[in-house]
């Protein structure tokens, strides 16, 4: 494990935002979706491509708070263009378990 340094940390923004839109990425190569999610006011509705076809329909994202990386570049992915990276955490066989909000919080807080 590579130590960092609470600076560092800081400079990852991490989001709660919730999923306001959730089509199929039929262009992927791996079963994915294409989420708008709302971060709120200040930040507005951004994209992401996620890889969560395996454990959840459209059904289950929709409305679903989430917690994502808002200020890496932007992201080409095929033809769709990515604006935040949505966390989760990877199963033993690759599926990935989405990072969520326990309790309703304002989109756009900050975790830290």
């Amino acid at each position: 494990m590579k130590e960092i340094t609470w600076n560092d940390f800081e400079k990852v923004e991490l989001r709660a935002g919730t999923i306001v839109e959730v089509n199929d990425f039929v262009e992927a190569i791996k079963p994915a979706y294409q989420l708008r999610i709302d971060f709120g006011e200040s930040i507005g509705i951004l994209k992401s491509s996620a890889q969560l076809k395996a454990l959840y329909s459209k059904e289950d994202l929709l409305g679903k708070q989430i917690v994502a990386v808002i200020n890496f570049p932007n992201k080409q992915i095929g033809p769709f263009m990515s604006e935040c990276l949505v966390t989760g955490f990877y199963r033993d066989n690759g599926d990935v378990v989405l990072t969520t909000v326990d309790n309703s919080v304002p989109n756009g807080a900050r975790m830290g």
